[in-house]
């Protein structure tokens, strides 16, 4: 999804939440359990952006007409490297429904855990109040 790609690339969250349906469901590479909502689904990407760094996407696959899309990129945290793919489903309306997030190798999914854990109990509160 070329729109995504080009707001997360831009680093504007505002646009990236633009494209987020309100039922779209985020699943992490490092959590058991989806998170639904858009509210929280922004919050968590608002905090992956400040954890990555040396964000880059490498390609994009899948029929820019079509509903699903994978988008393949590289990131650090700390000083882990890790390679990892968005996988999008487009909703009838064009807007993101299903956001899953695979990443390897272990040692930068280990990385990026500890640094989205330690920010989970604010990622939790600005969700909330996005939501209220």
């Amino acid at each position: 999804m070329h729109a995504f790609r080009t707001a997360v690339e831009a680093g504007d969250i505002g646009a990236v939440e633009a494209l987020l349906a309100e039922d779209v469901v985020f699943t992490s590479p490092v959590v058991f359990k989806p998170y639904p909502g858009k509210a929280i689904t922004a919050a968590i990407l608002r905090a992956v952006s400040q954890v990555f760094q040396d964000f880059r996407y490498l390609r994009e696959i899948g029929d820019p007409a079509g509903s699903d899309h994978a988008l393949v990129f590289t990131a650090r945290v700390g000083d882990r490297e890790l390679t990892g793919c968005d996988f999008i489903h487009v909703n009838e309306d064009g807007l993101i429904d299903d956001l899953t997030v695979m990443v390897r190798p272990l040692s930068g999914a280990h990385a990026l855990a500890e640094a989205m854990g330690a920010r989970f109990g604010d990622i939790v509160k600005e969700a909330e109040a996005h939501s209220a």
